[in-house]
């Protein structure tokens, strides 16, 4: 079983959209795939067609050592099984102040006997949830719009994920960050593209998702391209990059390289694009 967060401190990248069509594309590529959505706010949750749930049906459930949660909380999707959020986590986020609240989703998903591959969607803001996320999975990809402030979120982001590796699990792989909502018209996008290939190397996915109008029209009716628009460019560059990901994950890639300049530093060269 492999575990994959899609995180990114800054909104607006592309992460739930990313979320569900990992999760879907990955289904259909022939591996038994559940995706979780742990954000409050339940974007991927309505996008999937689910309203909110009552919370015994919800993944606060996975906050409360509950052993049968893969037979009598998880949704049957067409293209891969979901368990939905709820804003009951908000009120529960008060009650999750220990330091052992980080490690409940990895204990809870540990006993997973069902799935290869389970997706988790976060929230931008870093909260136990997003800690919890990050402690249970074992690769994180990070959506990032080739622009100024997202590239900032994608790298604070990068700077979290280095920081649960070394502190709280050491079987994290270093991120991926997969470039999203790509113009090839814009040339800001193309130069920040070449920023981060030529900062972090291959820790940039080659694949990267086009802008497709089809892209955010068809999830937000609870359908995936795949199913609404299976030769559209988005269904196709979302397949490439899943395979892309499966072929990384099988291989032993070289250790990332290490990035010493501070964040100011990095806001300098980024001004400088």
């Amino acid at each position: 079983m492999k575990i994959i967060s899609v995180c990114n401190h800054k909104g607006g990248s592309g992460k739930t959209t990313c979320s569900i069509h990992l999760a879907a594309s990955l289904s259909l590529a022939g591996h038994r795939t559940l995706a979780i959505d742990l954000d409050p706010q339940g974007f991927m949750s309505r996008m999937v067609g689910i309203s909110e749930p009552h919370e015994k049906q919800s993944v606060l459930t996975l906050f409360g050592h509950q052993a049968d949660w893969q037979t009598q909380y998880v949704a049957h999707l067409t293209e891969f099984d979901f368990i939905p959020s709820t804003t009951a986590l908000t009120t529960a986020l008060k009650k999750l102040t220990k330091p052992t609240d980080v490690l409940w989703l990895k204990e809870v998903l540990s006993a997973n006997t069902d799935y290869e591959f389970i997706v988790l969607d976060t929230s931008s803001s870093v909260t136990v949830y997003t800690l919890n996320a990050l402690v249970a999975s074992h690769y994180v990809v990070i959506p990032v719009i080739p622009e100024y402030l997202p590239v900032i979120g994608g790298e604070q982001t990068y700077q979290t994920c280095t920081l649960v590796k070394s502190k709280l699990n050491p079987e994290l792989a270093n991120p991926y960050f997969l470039l999203t909502q790509v113009d090839g018209r814009k040339n800001i996008h193309e130069r920040y593209k070449q920023y981060l290939r030529s900062t972090y190397k291959n820790q940039v996915l080659n694949g990267f998702i086009r802008t497709n109008a089809a892209l955010s029209e068809e999830t937000l009716q609870g359908k995936t391209l795949f199913s609404a628009e299976p030769n559209s460019k988005g269904a196709i560059d979302f397949a490439n990059v899943t395979d892309e990901l499966l072929t990384r994950m099988s291989s032993t890639e070289s250790p990332a390289p290490v990035i010493e300049q501070t964040l100011d530093g990095t806001w300098k060269r980024l001004v400088e694009l």
